[in-house]
């Protein structure tokens, strides 16, 4: 089971279309990636060639 991590001012922005995205400060906190190609993604991920940089 995933841990429940509580949000906090900063961790995420509504978009002009109106879906949250999560900021690098949440992402961090969360601990890993999730590998789908987020757009604040600390990790380096790259959607396009489904690696790590």
């Amino acid at each position: 089971m995933k841990k429940i991590i509580p949000l906090e001012e900063g961790d995420f922005y509504l978009t002009p279309e109106g879906y949250r995205c999560f900021t690098e400060q949440y992402l961090l906190k969360r601990g890993y990636c999730c590998e789908s190609g987020c757009r604040h993604c600390p990790y380096g991920f790259d959607k396009n060639t489904l690696k790590k940089k």
